[in-house]
Order: structure tokens, then sequence, then C-alpha cells
């Protein structure tokens, strides 16, 4: 590839303060094509000061130094020179010789210390601002996406979630994601906030991804990988941007109509005498979210918890139909379902079928208008040259939809961040603290469950109405229930026991339902509601704090014989009780749920851990072995300590060829809803892993596993639900005995190889990695009888359907009440470790090819894979990740002087998605996105037209998510205005 010529003009002005030593330096940078290239780094060598050029090349710079000194000038895509000002009036002009990307790029989050990304000790990825500039995504966010090994995946259009190396969630526990090292995990509603009170698209200056396990140096939530976004420092990055983003999507108008989306942001920077500098950024964001409206269904008639005996009742006619997307009918989990016994069909008697509630479709639940604002000021103060001092405050209010045990329709959403640091040249020290409030949130089961029960009926009366129905299809068709006719009688025994239930987009449904999304108990009686029958609420309702310290000392100038890192970390949670999701475990069980006078539902919880670690680094035979060891020790008062050791070594070939080896071990201590969480969500209660909520409840040691209670249920139905057909098949049931929870450990193996050869055009990247899991954190569904001790008989009649609960066997109306002899059942889904280890393994081949001038073809192929597990486990762990994923980009940043473009086409194969709310095979997805960058250095502004999907190839991300269609956009940005 020729070198790219790039002229730096400077014309050193003698400012009034040159007499004691002060000399202002303008400048220009431009590229071969005579562009100006915006945010090259223009620095004093050895010094503290330094800048970067705006959107059209220019900078200036104030210097203090003593005649000769040296300026270094860098930029990604050019290799970095130094440039030597002799006087005050020196002009010069320098040939950059051009490299592909990343091939000198310095990487922090590797480590914690920086270093050049072809030395890493792991697999990273770097995007910097150029990248993240010329991304056709449709936000710097979403080009994380395009990242060698990340898994992107979209629940709304304001919350993306990143991941590496399997086992994703739309709630990642496993991957953290920084901003300037400040966790944005959102920890009661255990959302990763990244982009969504993260940095603008004016502020953000690079973002670093390590797929693989990270928590050797930073702790227990990220076994998987970490993402950490790099914000602009205002001593460098001063004067005013603005920023204008109008896009569409739902172009096809199948979900919706067109949607507009806009987005609008602010930031001005300042310094003084580069001994004080500030920044402010604000944006917002709205817009139609994506819809998510999938009509499959995931519990045909073919299962044993539909009616199998009944091949008529297929399709839409299946009774027991459980939408992807639909809420209120969940069969499958063993609720909202109703038994309608004692029915004759086809002669015989004494016949059951197995009919779940209507239900409601998620799209008349949930508003698809979201919108994000954030806010962000930073102050810093420079106490010597290498030290600041800064203070910064962050505050985000978003809108969305994320999928936890239940789809949550986050509204109103804030979460705030106060953050102080003093930073030197060898050592940091951090406090931040995080204020989380949910707003008006709510969940999307409890509201549709609720729907249903206020305005159709308790199960109880619905299945009389329904059973009536029947009785009555079949004495005016003969007198009888046939093969032949029970389609046709249950559509009809449905629509008469839905008679006056509320329909979506009446008056009256939305007045219902904007009553029970203020009720925060999903379960208990409530009378809420003016003149409503007893009923409960959806309204999520979480607030908590957030208190973190930490700190890292560099003592290498203290010893002789290596670099030594040393650093130390500290969190403390604060919960306050809402009743429903958290609550005061040392209140008793059944007060648990109950306000005190004062409003409160008892005292605050606390949830504590810290750690701390040493790591060794030493250069051998010439700088071409570098070793890295390192220890970790954490603690958690619910958990024994745990060590986490790392060993590294990269070994330089001829100064090129760099070739990693790297053995970690990683804990992750249960989340904080993970363990801690009390969800009172009616039919199924979602409970933590901590023993103190399994006191008085007995789901560990007193229960049955889901499907064997389904299997059993089967069989009772078949062999015509008496009591005595139950106690016959008591064999099936099977105990749960589920262990007490632990921290789950991963023990990752990586292998690697990074290079930048013939003359810097090529970069190649390749990883390859094994991670084996331990004590796999997931939920299993578990059936409690009430008073009676499993293996009893009242405990086998109590998994019966029709002695599903409590209620119903008291209820004299109920068209199949419960024996005397049961009680009734209690549900729990409870957050336990896996039996079985989970070995996972894969890799990644990432290469990058700089061409003709400016031209960049670059692309990767990443590979995942579990191994296959024989014995079964207490649940599903949920691999839900594609065997294969690929990237591959074509672009130039400047055909012509100020245009350039980019275009990226996405490619993974089929899946199969696993979890407690959705499984079901994910398509193959292919889409093109692209985007042509016009700058027009007049008025300092850069057009940028694009769009994501652009072939509206609509597409599921995973089970139970929203279709993704296209996205077109133009983007505005005026850059450098108010600068000198």
């Amino acid at each position: 590839m020729r070198k790219l010529l790039a002229i730096l003009f400077l014309f050193p002005v003698i400012a009034a303060g040159q007499l004691n030593g002060t000399v202002i330096l303008n400048g220009k940078v431009v590229g071969e094509s005579h562009e100006g290239l915006a945010s090259v780094s223009v620095a004093v060598k050895g010094a503290s000061k330094g800048t970067i050029t705006d959107s059209n090349g220019k900078f200036s710079l104030v210097v203090n130094q003593i005649f000769p000194f040296k300026v270094v000038i860098s930029s990604v895509g050019f290799s970095p020179q130094e440039i030597e000002i002799k006087n005050a009036r020196s002009k010069l002009a320098i040939q950059l010789t051009s490299q592909t990307y990343l091939a000198n790029e310095v990487v922090v989050t590797a480590s914690r210390t920086s270093e050049k990304i072809l030395k890493s000790p792991v697999s990273i990825e770097k995007l910097d601002v150029r990248a993240l500039k010329e991304t056709p995504a449709a936000s710097f966010y979403d080009a994380l996406g395009n990242v060698k090994g990340v898994q992107l995946i979209t629940s709304s259009l304001t919350f993306k979630v990143p991941n590496t190396r399997g086992f994703n969630i739309p709630n990642n526990f496993r991957f953290m994601q920084l901003v300037d090292g400040i966790d944005m995990q959102a920890a009661t509603l255990g959302v990763p906030l990244g982009n969504a009170i993260g940095p603008t698209e004016l502020d953000i200056q690079s973002i670093e991804v390590t797929p693989g396990a990270a928590s050797a140096l930073y702790g227990m939530n990220a076994i998987n990988g970490m993402s950490n976004l790099i914000t602009k420092n205002p001593f460098t990055s001063e004067g005013l941007s603005v920023f204008q983003r109008t896009g569409v999507n739902h172009v096809d108008g199948i979900d919706h109509s067109p949607g507009l989306l806009t987005e609008t942001a602010i930031r001005y920077a300042k310094a003084f005498k580069n001994k004080f500098a500030f920044k402010l950024n604000g944006s917002y964001l709205q817009g139609i979210d994506w819809i998510s409206d999938t009509r499959l269904d995931q519990n045909p008639n073919n299962k044993n918890t539909a009616n199998p005996s009944y091949p008529a009742l297929n399709g839409v006619n299946n009774i027991a139909f459980d939408g992807w997307n639909k809420y209120g009918d969940d069969a499958l989990a063993g609720s909202n379902t109703v038994s309608i016994t004692g029915l004759k069909i086809d002669g015989a008697t004494n016949k059951t079928l197995t009919v779940a509630r209507t239900g409601y479709w998620e799209k008349d639940l949930v508003d698809p208008k979201v919108n994000n604002l954030k806010f962000d000021a930073a102050l810093q103060y420079k106490i010597t040259p290498g030290t600041t001092l800064s203070y910064t405050y962050r505050v985000g209010k978003m809108d969305g939809i994320f999928q936890r045990g239940n789809k949550i329709k986050l509204d109103n959403v804030v979460v705030q961040n106060h953050q102080i640091e003093l930073k030197g040249t060898t050592f940091t020290i951090r406090a931040y603290t995080s204020i989380e409030n949910s707003g008006d949130s709510y969940n999307v089961k409890p509201l549709a469950d609720n729907l249903d029960l206020y305005t159709g009926g308790s199960n109880s009366a619905w299945a009389s109405k329904y059973k009536t129905a029947l009785n009555s299809f079949a004495t005016s068709h003969g007198g009888a229930l046939t093969s032949y006719n029970l389609a046709e009688a249950t559509q009809y025994a449905r629509q008469l026991a839905d008679a006056g239930r509320a329909e979506p987009g009446t008056p009256y449904f939305n007045r219902v339902k904007d009553s029970i999304i203020k009720i925060n108990n999903w379960d208990i009686k409530s009378s809420a509601i003016p003149n409503a029958p007893a009923t409960g609420g959806a309204a999520l309702i979480q607030k908590s704090h957030l208190y973190h310290v930490e700190g890292q000392w560099d003592l290498t100038k203290q010893v002789k014989y290596f670099s030594l890192l040393i650093g130390g970390d500290a969190r403390v949670y604060e919960l306050i009780p809402d009743g429903n999701n958290f609550v005061d475990f040392k209140r008793p069980v059944a007060e648990r749920n109950t306000p005190l006078a004062d409003g409160s539902f008892g005292s605050n919880i606390y949830y504590k851990k810290l750690g701390g670690f040493a790591q060794v680094t030493k250069t051998l035979f010439n700088e071409k072995l570098k070793l890295w060891g390192s220890l970790r020790a954490d603690y958690n008062p619910e958990f024994t300590a745990k060590l986490t050791p790392r060993f590294a070594a990269v070994y330089t070939v001829k100064e090129k060829h760099n070739f990693r080896v790297t053995f970690q071990q990683g804990y992750r201590f249960p989340a904080l809803f993970e363990a801690l969480s009390y969800v009172n969500n009616g039919r199924v209660k979602r409970v933590g892993i901590l023993p103190i909520i399994n006191e008085g409840l007995g789901y560990r040691e007193n229960s049955y596993t889901q499907s064997s209670v389904a299997a059993f249920n089967a069989a009772v139905k078949f062999a015509g639900n008496s009591d005595s057909a139950a106690l016959a098949n008591r064999s099936l049931l099977k105990p749960a005995s589920l262990p007490n929870g632990r921290p789950e450990g991963i023990n990752s193996f990586e292998v690697g190889y990074k290079s930048a050869v013939v003359n810097n055009k090529v970069f190649v990247d390749f990883d390859a990695y094994a991670n084996i899991y331990d004590g796999f954190l997931g939920q299993v569904q578990v059936f409690v009888p009430i008073a009676e001790t499993i293996g009893a008989d009242g405990a086998v009649l109590a998994m019966v359907d029709r002695n599903r609960d409590a209620q119903q066997a008291k209820d004299a109306t109920a068209t199949s009440p419960a024996t005397a002899a049961s009680n009734g059942q209690d549900r729990y889904r409870v957050y336990t470790n896996a039996k079985n280890k989970y070995t996972t393994y894969g890799s990644s081949l990432g290469v990058s090819y700089n061409f003709f001038k400016t031209y960049t073809i670059s692309g990767n192929l990443n590979y995942n894979k579990i191994k296959g597990i024989k014995s079964p486990d207490l649940f599903t762990t949920g691999f839900n990740t594609p065997d294969w994923t690929s990237n591959l980009s074509f672009g130039n940043r400047s055909i012509t002087r100020n245009v350039g473009f980019n275009i990226v086409w996405k490619w993974q194969n089929s899946f199969l998605w696993e979890s407690p709310l959705v499984t079901g095979k994910i398509a193959a997805i292919h889409n093109l996105d692209a985007q042509l960058t016009c700058r027009l250095p007049a008025v300092k502004a850069t057009v940028k037209l694009g769009g994501t999907n652009i072939l509206n190839n609509r597409h599921l991300e995973y089970a139970g998510g929203p279709t993704i269609g296209a996205l077109y956009y133009i983007a505005i940005t005026l850059d450098g205005l108010l600068n000198k």
C-alpha cells in the first residue's frame, strides 16, 4: 500500500506570554487527498499537554516548554511521528506512513495498564473514535455488534445487550459494562445500562472489548467478558459540538406504521490554562420501538402439558396454546390453565381437557413509544501536571422493554451516578455511587393475568362457564362431544367464557390496565381499583443504591526485577424493600409482603463484597517474551472467599508475530436479583439463591420438579383424573432436592496470535478458547405441597392440576374442586446451581487489509459451541449462541477529499434459544448495513446518510424478542464550534 501523505502545517504564534515560555501552536493535519483529518492526537512528548484535531483537521495547542521539544502526532491508520520544535518560527511538513488499523494502538482494559494491542495477554478489541464515526450502525453502541466475538441483541431501541462466548441472556449478568471504569449494571433491575445512561455520540472516544473471562482483575461480574466505554478528555477535546439524527423504522408497515426516530445531542468542553477543565453532555432520543409479536405456539397439542389425546385440537384450535409473545396463557409453565374434568368425549366418560386462559398479546399491553434522556457533567482539576482530580455526574431516564423471567416494560426508569476520582501517573483512586429508581415500570405477565382475572373472572368461574358452554354445545349437536366436533366446541366455549372480557383498544381495557399497572403487589388481593373484584397489580417498584470504592497502584518503580500492580475494591448494595420484589427477610414470612404503619416494608437490605489483586509482569529475552501473573481474592459474607489466578505469556517473533497463551479462573457471586429476589408473581413466585429466603417455604428440600409434575398429570388425566389414579402414578413425581447456592465458577484457557504484516497493510487476530463452567447459575421451577411433606399421599394429591391452589380447593363453585385431602400447591422458580459442569469452546479470526490508498476490507469469523451433556440437569442452561457468526466490511474514509463510505454484511446461522419465558429456534440472519459520509469543512459539519438492515430482512435475535427490520437515517454533526 502506498504511503499516505499528511502535511502538518505549524504556524506558531508568539503569545502574550512568550517571555515566560508560552507558545501557541496552530496547525492543520490533512490526508493524502488534502482533506482535513479529524480526531488526530497532537501531544507534547513527555508532558501531559495535548489536543486533537477538529472536524477540519485543525488544532490549537498552548505549550509551555523550553525549546527544543517534541510533538507526537498519531492517528489510527497512520504510523505515529515525532516532530521537533526548535523555535517559535518552525514551519514543518512530514510524511506519515499508512498502517492497518490497530497495529500500534494502545489499550488499557486487558491488564489495567497501557500496552500495545498486539502484545495484549488476552483477546481484546478496540473501536476508536474514527471507527465509531465511520460505522454504518445506527449508533456508536450498535457498532459493538460488528466486533470480533461479540453477540449484540436488541431488546429495544434504547436497550442493547452485548455478550461474548455463549450463555447469552437479555439481562446479562456475566458480561460487565463500564463507562470510564464505572460499572453500568442497574443493580435491582439487573439491566446493563451502558447505552441508556452512558456517553453520547459526541463524547465517545473509544470502546475496548475483552471477550472472555476478566474476573481475575475486575472481580466477580466479568466471567464472560467486558466492555469499557471511554469518553473524551475536556483538556484535549474542547469546543461546542451538536449532533442531530433523524430516521425511520417500521418501513414496511407490518408491525406498526412507519415510525420517526430522532436523536439530538450537544457537547461543550472548555479548558483553562491546562489546570482546570469541564464538559457538559446532553442527548434526547425518541422513537417507535421494535415490536414483539411472534405468534408461534410453544405448547403444541402433542405435549403432555396440552391435550395429546385429542389431535383434532391443533393449530389455532389448540386450547392449551402458549404464545411466544402472549401472556396470561402460560400453559407450558403450568400456570394460567384450568382442567375441565368429567367430560364425555367419543362415548368415553370422565375425560379431562387442559385449557389455557385466553391472555393478551404483548403489543396490546405496552406502548411502543420510547425515549431516552441523558445528561452528564465532568469537572477536572490538575493538581500537578501528572495528577488530576475529577468529579463526574451522570443521569439517564429511559423507556423500553427487557426480558428477565418475564417481559418488563421500562417506563421512566431513572439511574444516577456520582463519581470522584484522583488519578496520577502511577495510581488511581475512584469512588462512585449509583442511584436507581424503576419509575412507572411494570411486569407484562401479571398485567395480563390480572386483566383476565378482573374482567374475565377467576379461574374457577371462567372454567365453570367454559364447561357449561361445552355441555350446551354437546346438547345442540346430538348430545355428545366427539373428535369431529371438539375443535368447534372448544372455540364456542372460549367465546362464551370470555364474554365481558376487556378487549384491547377499548376505553374499558385502557382504564383497567392503567389501574393495574399502578398496583405494586402482583398477587395478594387488593382493593386499589374502585368497585373492582379483588385482584392484583403489575407495578414494578425497585429502588436501590450502590456504593463502590476502588484503587490501584503501580509499584514498578519501587521494585527492581519486575513490574508490580496492586489494587482493591469494595462494594455495598443497599436495597429498599418494596414488598413484592425484595423484602425484609427479618420479618415473618406471612408479613413480608405487608407494609408497616409507616408505609415501608421493613429495614433496608445490604449485599456486600470486597476484593483485591496483585499483578506481576516480567519481560525476558530482549523483550521477546512477556509474562503476566495475577491473583485476586474476593469475599462476600454470604459465601466462602474465592481466589482467581491468571497466568499469561506473549512471545514476539521478528517484532511482528505475537503468540499468546492464557489460563485464568473466575468466579461470579450471584447478582442482586439472583441472590435476594422474592418476587410475588402470582401463580409462580421467583426467589433468590440465599438460604435465608427458603426459611419457612421449603422449596429446596420439600418440592417436586416441574417436568415430573407435568408427566404425572398427563398420566393422571389419561387414567381418569381421580385421586386413585394420582396415587397409582406417584412414582412419576421426582424430588427436586436443590443444593445450597454457591458462586458460579469458570476455568478459561485461551491461545491467540496477533500480527501486522505486509508493511502494516494486513492485521491478523486469531484466538481459540475453552471454558469450563462449574456451578452454573440458573432458574428451576419446582412445586411445593402446602402443609405436606413430599412422598405423603396429601403431597401427591396436591400435585394434581385440579388441586393447583388452595383458593380453588376451597371454592365450592369450581368445576372440579380439590379433594379435601389436599391443601393445594405453591410453585417457585428458584435460582440455583446446575449439577453438571459445562464445557464451551470456540475460536475467532479477524483480518483487516488496507489497499489502494485508503480502501479497507475487514472481516471476522466466529465459532462458539457447547459440549453435549449426557445426564439431565436441574434446568436448561441456555447456551443461546449461534455456532457461526461473521461480519464483513468494505469502506473508504476518503473516496474524495470529503466523501467516504462503509458497508457491513452480517451473517449468523440458526440456533436454539432457551429461556424460562420462551424456548424456540432463531432463524439464520443476513443483514446489510451501509453509510455514506460527506464532510463540509466550510461549516464544520459532517453529514452521514445510512441504514441498518437496509434490505429489511425481518428477523428475531432471541426467542420472545422483537422483530427487527430496516432503519434508515440521516445524521448531521457540527464539531469544533467556538474553538479559537
